[in-house]
């Protein structure tokens, strides 16, 4: 989700590698292992939960954790917590980690020291102040003076026991004096509105003998006025700390008057007194990105230039580049062509990168969008294997043409996998059936030979859902297998088991079997599966994947005699001429009808809040905690996990999935439902669930034919909607739907993944005038080539030279309107506005970056 600043928009993304954690404190007790678990909040919201490691106090947890943030933050936390069975689970240590900190540990494995939790250095929010000094006469003559100080309203506070219950509490603090006064407590609400003014008698040095009140002959610098946030408790414990500020009164200068939003700070010394090296450290890796994204336009240079990436002349006998059908972006790119693709943009971006992913991914995003994937693909493919000489070797290394397939596999591929593997896995890792065949690491209650039988089952079970699942494997993937397939038989005319290889090292070795070994980072499971799981998913994938390379000698595929001993179950004829019946379907290019799937698929599960649906003319609307279910069929909840259906909303009935407004309810992180009679108010536990809820409810609805194009934003209450007022309950919505477009190539922001390459040439610029260099003395100097010039692929250094000149001028380009948005926004920016409160590091670190590039620039 794009934050809008006029006409730009700001993504901002963070993929986290959680790790593990090391020198817990023992629990005080004669048991002194530890259960623990680690979240990921946005500030203190939890959007992330690994599973729990027991009986350690140095957990391994391996996760990975990828968010779209959908909204402003100012810290990104992690927490460590020991699991208590009877009562609340209580925090160990925390991380913090600075949104304008987070480039520093950016791609890097670093281990960081928990921090102490203190409910009062957990602090989000911000609220707006308005102070006002007057000078008043009396009744008696005599002048006093009045501060005014106005508490507006407080934005993002945080919701503590699952609940907000603010007030403010205001002092007015000075060597002599302490002033408090309290606003009303605001019920269920993280964003209160006060709008309560309170004034304080301002007194003043007696030698003052001036009549026109100088604020600067007050003493001013000892006086300063308190802003607490406090969330009224009905605990025994007291009202909790929510955040706090403090305002020196000489703000407000010689006008007398200050309006200004303030982001709320932890309470001064506010953290215990803990040893940090008593609590243990945590090692992480985050990358976050975020990516300012101008209005397509500033794009169309650099965008055509990577598209004509997709027009490289191939000749070969019998092979015709398949171009899925598409809606192609605005370029006038078709007539032109690029020869040889090493000398193409996309190619280039591969050759300068430090790692090919990091350009792999923007640029599939960018060709699928834009209908360009398969010709893009089919032309790298077709050079990397020409420059082939072992057809055993072909597709092993990663080069662009294999990250780029994988990623295309990934995206295209997503649903497919789990319509073929999902069932299996969920039952693999529920039933824990135990498989290990190593007769070393067999324990004493198991038997071998049930172990290789259980082990057995399980790997023809997946072999046959692979197999046959050739028909719902999706066209763009098999027009690229198509394309391989042709590229490699012509190479390797001799080798008739080559346009076999070179689909399997795809599909087999790069696809199916890394998601049984590890089926969360494909979203199979939600979490790493537990140790025992894992060694059985492990000894599937192996299997599986020489089943699928139709190597020579299957035994020599293994180093492990007992695997080797395994796999002659596996040894007959019939295995063979699956696979290849399978290979051969995949890799016929042209496009059919997705059979219906019979057996109803698990998408999504999770407890979440629903409103009652007012079925009963009399019933009560409240609101009721429930497990909901998402299959490729229907839409249920329940009461509890395992119980029958309360509600069942078959996939057709879904006319439209939309967000709802906070106002409606007072709760956060809300969405709507839209059936024929009725919506469906549901509430998420945080901001990343209901945004993956959303998306993938809309996406097994988005064929629905009666889907709505408009809609109510708000919630209908009290005989009308809130958003527009009508009074019919049945009136056509005032809003146009925001639902996700059936077509993959179109659910991708293709403005967004051109500013993602853009930054990439930035980060690379240097490597790319090292690359200029290294044409100029090949095209030159046609001795040895230059050892520092050797890491470049340069096939046609005049054609190579020209791509890089018209790349560097577009980025130029690019960068000085990127320079130039940065100084208007600087020039326009107030700071202690609602987008830029006073106390914003990152903001303030930004203003003096452009402040020094302003005044160097002059």
């Amino acid at each position: 989700m794009a934050v809008e600043e006029e006409g730009l928009r700001v993504f901002q993304s963070v993929k986290i590698k959680i790790g593990e954690a090391k020198n817990i404190p023992p629990y005080p007790g004669p048991n002194r292992m530890r259960d623990c678990y680690c979240t990921v909040n946005l500030d203190q919201e939890e959007v992330f939960r690994t599973k729990i490691i027991e009986k350690s106090l140095c957990p391994f947890y391996g996760e990975d954790f990828y968010c779209e943030i959908p909204r402003s933050f100012r810290h990104l936390s992690f927490y460590i917590f020991d699991r208590d069975v009877f009562r609340r689970d209580s925090s160990i240590g925390k991380v913090a980690v600075k949104k304008e900190d987070l480039q520093k540990y950016h791609g890097k494995d670093t281990w960081f020291q928990l921090q102490p939790v203190s409910a009062d250095s957990e602090v989000q929010g911000k609220v707006h102040l308005e102070l006002r000094l007057s000078e008043v006469i009396t009744d008696s003559g005599v002048i006093s003076h009045k501060l005014a100080t106005r508490v507006l309203e407080c934005q993002g506070l945080p919701i503590v026991n699952g609940q907000c219950d603010p007030y403010a509490a205001v002092s007015l603090l000075g060597p002599s004096r302490s002033d408090a006064k309290k606003t009303k407590v605001k019920r269920k609400t993280n964003n209160p509105q006060f709008e309560e003014t309170f004034y304080f008698e301002v007194t003043r040095p007696l030698s003052y003998t001036k009549r026109q009140f100088d604020v600067e002959e007050e003493d001013v610098d000892k006086l300063a006025l308190r802003v607490d946030l406090w969330n009224a408790s009905n605990l025994k414990f007291g009202d909790e700390f929510l955040g706090g500020v403090r305002v020196p009164l000489r703000v407000l200068g010689q006008v007398g008057v200050h309006d200004a939003w303030y982001f709320l700070q932890p309470r001064e010394n506010g953290g215990k007194s803990v040893k940090v090296e008593e609590l243990g450290s945590l090692r992480l890796n985050i990358v976050y990105t975020e990516d300012h994204v101008f209005p397509s336009e500033y794009y169309t240079p650099l965008r055509d230039l990577l598209l004509h990436s997709a027009n490289v002349e191939v000749q070969r006998v019998g092979v015709q580049l398949a171009q899925t059908s598409t809606i192609c972006c605005d370029s006038n790119v078709t007539s032109l062509h690029v020869q040889p693709v090493s000398a193409s943009t996309a190619h280039i971006l591969g050759e300068v990168c430090r790692e090919k992913q990091e350009a792999a991914v923007p640029l599939v995003r960018l060709f699928l969008h834009c209908g360009k994937i398969v010709p893009f693909i089919s032309a790298i493919a077709h050079t990397e294997v020409n420059r082939t000489q072992d057809p055993n070797t072909i597709f092993r290394g990663n080069s662009l043409t294999s990250k780029c397939i994988d990623e295309t596999m990934k995206l295209a591929g997503m649903h497919y996998l789990q319509v073929t593997l999902k069932p299996v896995i969920d039952e693999i890792c529920t039933e824990h059936k135990p498989c290990e065949i190593d007769p070393v690491k067999l324990k004493e209650s198991e038997n071998l030979d049930t172990n290789r039988e259980n082990l057995r089952q399980y790997v023809d079970r997946i072999f046959n859902v692979i197999t046959t699942s050739g028909v719902r494997c999706p066209t763009v993937m098999c027009d690229i297998f198509f394309s391989l397939r042709e590229s490699a038989a012509t190479r390797f005319q001799v080798d008739q088991d080559v346009r076999y290889t070179a689909v399997s090292s795809f599909i087999f070795l790069r696809f199916f079997a890394p998601a049984i070994l590890s089926p969360n980072l494909f979203h199979l499971r939600p979490h790493h599966p537990d140790p025992a799981t894992s060694r059985t998913l492990t000894l599937i994938s192996k299997t599986i994947q020489t089943l699928g390379s139709l190597a020579k000698s299957k035994s020599a595929s293994f180093k492990e005699s007992y695997m080797a001993a395994f796999y002659d179950y596996f040894n007959e004829q019939k295995y063979g001429d699956a696979v290849k019946n399978f290979l051969d379907l995949i890799s016929t290019s042209g496009k059919w009808d997705q059979k219906s799937i019979e057996t109803p698929i698990m998408l999504k599960e999770g407890f979440m809040i629903k409103r009652a649906q007012g079925r009963k003319r009399f019933g009560m609307k409240n609101f009721k905690k429930r497990w909901f279910r998402l299959t490729n069929h229907e839409f249920t909840y329940h009461k509890t996990k395992g119980e029958g259906a309360l509600c069942s909303i078959p996939i057709e009935n879904i006319l439209a999935v939309e967000r709802l407004e906070e106002e409606s309810f007072k709760m956060k992180n809300m969405f709507q439902v839209i059936q024929p009679e009725r919506a469906l108010y549901i509430q998420a536990n945080n901001c990343v669930e209901a945004r993956d809820w959303i998306d993938i409810l809309t996406k097994v609805s988005q064929c629905n034919r009666k889907r709505l194009s408009t809609y109510h934003p708000s919630a209908y209450l009290n005989g009308h909607w809130l958003c527009c007022k009508t009074s019919s309950d049945t009136a056509p919505g005032c809003t146009p739907c925001t639902g996700l477009p059936a077509n993959i190539q179109l659910d991708v922001d293709g403005d967004r993944e051109t500013e993602r390459i853009y930054s990439l040439f930035s980060t690379y610029m240097s490597k790319m005038i090292k690359m200029q260099e290294a044409c100029g003395s090949k095209s030159v100097y046609d001795g040895p080539e230059q050892e520092e010039y050797s890491s470049f692929v340069i096939d046609d250094p005049q054609e190579t030279y020209k791509t890089l000149k018209q790349i560097i001028s577009s980025v130029q380009t690019l960068e000085q309107q990127h320079t130039k948005y940065k100084r208007d926004k600087f020039k326009k920016t107030k700071i202690g506005s609602q987008e830029h409160p006073i106390g914003d590091k990152s903001f303030q670190c930004y203003i003096r970056q452009q402040s020094e590039s302003s005044t160097y620039s002059i």
